[in-house]
């Protein structure tokens, strides 16, 4: 099972049924600003609704489909970082994430994004990676162009965001460019 540290008080710890509290607590104290990106969140809106999540999660870990980890600060959830899906044809896999407003700004998840890839493209043996943005997410866009993900194009109104449509950023990454390392890959762009 995934489990991996970040050097000094951070982990990352695949969630289970056990991290409802501590994760409802931590949707709770952002949702307004988890609303601004996400659309899960209006449907997050008790206990039971992240049980049922950590359900879906606990299925498709047991499914190899996937996994979702906690990101751990010194003991406490801060975030989530998962796999959406692996598709083990065509050995690819896209991964989603969110943070605590107070653990932002630390690079935190940008070195859960690089522990996740590494797994993915290393362990797993994927051959590609995917990370997808909404366009006006620049904090979010921020990670795959940090760690030097190739930004391969925009999906016109691909989400729909509570209220409106949102374009995505789709930004990808080989196994091969990983392995010669983000600042060849961005040198060579």
């Amino acid at each position: 099972m995934f489990s991996h540290s970040l050097g000094g008080r951070l982990e990352l710890r695949p969630l289970e049924m056990r991290h409802a509290e501590p994760l409802f607590a931590l949707v709770e104290a952002n949702r307004a600003y988890l609303h601004t990106w996400l659309g899960w969140v209006d449907g997050a809106v008790d206990l039971a609704d992240i049980e049922a999540f950590l359900r879906r999660v606990l299925h498709q870990q047991s499914n190899n489909d996937g996994i979702q980890a906690g990101i751990w600060d010194e003991g406490a959830l801060v975030g989530v970082i998962g796999q959406n899906f692996i598709d083990w044809r065509d050995r690819k896999t896209e991964l989603g994430y969110w943070l605590s407003t107070a653990a932002q700004g630390k690079g935190i998840m940008t070195r859960a994004c690089q522990a996740l890839v590494d797994y993915s493209l290393q362990e797993l043996a994927l051959n590609r990676v995917e990370i997808l943005c909404a366009a006006g997410n620049l904090r979010s866009r921020a990670i795959p162009e940090r760690l030097g993900f190739v930004q391969e194009g925009v999906m016109r109104q691909a989400e729909w965001l509570h209220d409106h449509y949102v374009d995505l950023v789709v930004y990808g990454m080989l196994a091969e460019e990983w392995r010669r390392g983000p600042a060849r890959n961005t040198k060579e762009r």
